[in-house]
């Protein structure tokens, strides 16, 4: 590239910045570039603000497991997400996380095995859906300490469904309503919702027409107490920074 021409790359705030010189300046810029490389290679950065340092981590299109996706389909991967939470949970200067979720589902035991690390982690976690958090993204919403729902986003309960040879035993059957129940255990332990209540909201007849399930929107969602209140992006940073000020109060 000649010299005299300008990477586009680089963003305008950087580029034509005349005090780069300092070590203070320095620092943001490349704090900058990390986190626009960050965004780029994994869906997620670290933000710094006066009330603490948080990472956002996105769970977008289809959850990816076991199996690799066409490469036109958007995926979250399981071996991307499940790293980066140990690195959150194990780093000291950040503070709290928020998960903001997109989902149309996937892959049961991945999406459930996240949703299990997310449970686990002892920073303040908030979720916020948006668009949508379907099936397998369920449990992935209830997975935080405080879960969030625009009111717009929608989210769909059903039972699980399989794919490709399918032996038709009944140790196929009884593998299926195991699988079943570590979902409704999980989310049944992780919000508000009465197990009896998802069970008849996961087997409800009369809602889709080629499938079994309901369909919740973000009112529908709060009032079941399958998530915890309905919001938008600045509610759910603001009930983070909050969680976080407490336990930085407490002794």
């Amino acid at each position: 590239m000649n010299n005299n021409e300008k990477d586009n790359n680089i963003p305008p705030e950087i580029d034509n910045n005349p005090s780069v010189g300092s070590d203070s300046d320095n620092t943001r810029e490349a704090m900058t570039i990390d986190q626009i490389e960050a965004i780029r290679s994994s869906g997620s950065v670290t933000t710094v603000s006066k009330r603490g340092i948080i990472h956002c981590l996105t769970i977008i299109g289809q959850i990816e497991g076991h199996y690799t996706l066409p490469s036109q389909t958007k995926t979250t991967k399981y071996e991307h997400v499940i790293p980066q939470l140990v690195a959150i949970e194990e780093d000291e200067e950040i503070e709290g996380l928020i998960i903001i979720l997109n989902t149309v589902g996937g892959d049961v035991e991945a999406g459930l095995a996240i949703a299990e690390l997310i449970a686990g982690m002892s920073k303040p976690t908030v979720s916020l859906v948006l668009g949508g958090g379907h099936s397998i993204g369920v449990p992935l919403a209830v997975s935080a300490k405080v879960s969030f729902i625009a009111p717009s986003a929608t989210m769909t309960i059903h039972p699980v469904r399989m794919s490709g040879l399918v032996l038709g035993v009944p140790e196929t059957l009884s593998y299926i309503d195991k699988m079943q129940e570590r979902i409704t255990r999980f989310v049944t332990s992780n919000s508000n919702i009465k197990e009896e209540k998802f069970r008849e909201l996961m087997m409800n007849v009369g809602e889709l027409i080629t499938d079994v399930g309901t369909v919740l929107d973000g009112n529908a969602a709060v009032e079941t107490g399958l998530v915890d209140r309905l919001g938008s992006l600045s509610d759910a940073l603001s009930a983070l920074y909050d969680m976080i000020e407490e336990g930085r109060n407490q002794p």
